[in-house]
């Protein structure tokens, strides 16, 4: 299985060159390359990386559980990869919400009830708020279906859905998913394409319904999904992805190579780094009730990388945004980015959807609280026919 999976791949590099450059990894920036410059010993920020990146949680295909519906599967070997590197990139997000993005795992200390917390929703069964099970039920309208493949614009959606559902079946004090998730899309249906746009009022109306009215803003789990050229990324695009891991609210990319998703967590210059969910383990039972559970499953100490530039096009990046001020920062690093995309922006932000539907279709007179550049560059990347985005 591994062997089949490094072919599709391309790679399983664990090399790792301080001559490469400085490593981004989810808004952390490894600063391995000072030994190049200074003379620097480098040896404790290698350390502190392979740290950081061995307590990222690892979710991978799994054999022995409980039969999915009314379907005879018992593992989701071959096809189930797209769904466990959402896990993954969710688990990331929860991680940072509740322990922050400086914990870190581990060996001679007791594990953190959080963090055993979090483990278990993402068990192998309906009992398990973000099972496998419970995303294929979720995602059923968005053709997920048991033993089939699923892209990264589906499985999005299907997160949406199974928040609504279970915010709609749980106390407020109660959510699995203490956060609001916000889809961005180039329009309402998302299906026409272009240059996904993040509307300010869409993301504060998610914030309210997941507060239930109670809060004007709350934690914020954005996804954006993309199509970033045909049969490969565009590689003005390249740069543009690169620079998002510098983003402190970066959750990486659910992306990979055709029919084999992997969650992409760091970049070194053309290197992307990632956890690989594509190894299969035994199904593991996390109780609480058992204070020590072995967990060493659910983590990875192999760094493997692939080239960026030979990832497939279709892929969705993560944000968490913590507090109204910490998306305010978010804004504003998109902004920027999209400023500096020569017209080809990954994505863009406005104050209002009726603000971007105006600018896309010529009429970029109103004002738009600071974002009026941005959402300018939706209509401009419509201009080439090579730079598109279909969701």
């Amino acid at each position: 299985m591994r062997r089949v999976h490094e072919r599709i791949l391309g790679s399983s590099r664990t090399d790792i060159s301080s001559s490469d450059g400085d490593i981004w990894f989810l808004g952390i920036c490894h600063k391995v390359s000072q030994q190049d410059s200074t003379g620097v010993d480098t040896s404790n920020v290698f350390a502190a990386f392979e740290q950081d990146f061995s307590s990222k949680i690892l979710i991978t295909y799994r054999k022995g559980f409980d039969a999915i519906g009314d379907s005879k599967y018992t593992s989701d070997v071959n096809w189930g990869c797209m769904l466990r590197s959402s896990q993954m990139l969710v688990a990331q997000a929860l991680l940072f919400h509740k322990l922050g993005r400086s914990w870190r795992k581990t060996v001679d200390e007791p594990l953190d009830k959080e963090y055993i917390d979090i483990l278990q929703l993402f068990g192998d069964s309906e009992a398990s708020a973000f099972s496998i099970h419970n995303l294929l039920q979720a995602g059923k309208d968005y053709g997920l279906a048991v033993g089939s493949w699923v892209g990264p614009y589906a499985m999005c959606r299907t997160w949406e859905v199974l928040a609504r559902n279970l915010r709609e079946t749980n106390d407020l004090g109660k959510q699995p998913l203490p956060m609001a998730i916000y889809v961005v899309s180039g329009d309402e249906d998302g299906e026409r394409g272009g240059a996904p746009v993040v509307c300010i009022e869409d993301a504060s109306n998610r914030c309210s319904e997941f507060s239930r009215g109670l809060a004007a803003w709350t934690p914020l789990l954005l996804l954006v999904p993309l199509v970033l050229g045909l049969d490969k990324v565009n590689p003005r695009y390249i740069p543009l992805l690169q620079s998002t891991f510098k983003f402190s609210q970066s959750l990486g990319i659910l992306g990979g190579k055709p029919g084999a998703s992997t969650y992409i967590i760091g970049v070194q210059n053309e290197k992307a780094f990632y956890l690989d969910p594509h190894d299969v383990q035994p199904v593991v039972n996390i109780n609480g009730d058992n204070q020590e559970p072995n967990t060493s499953s659910y983590h990875c100490n192999v760094i493997r990388h692939i080239p960026l530039d030979s990832i497939d096009p279709s892929l969705a990046i993560g944000f968490y945004c913590r507090d109204k001020d910490d998306f305010d920062d978010f804004c504003s690093r998109a902004s920027k980015l999209a400023e500096e995309s020569n017209g080809a922006p990954l994505f863009t932000v406005a104050q209002s959807r009726r603000f971007s539907m105006q600018v896309t279709g010529n009429d970029a007179s109103a004002d738009n609280s600071g974002f009026q550049d941005d959402v300018d560059l939706v209509n401009d990347a419509g201009t080439h026919e090579d730079d598109w985005q279909l969701l």
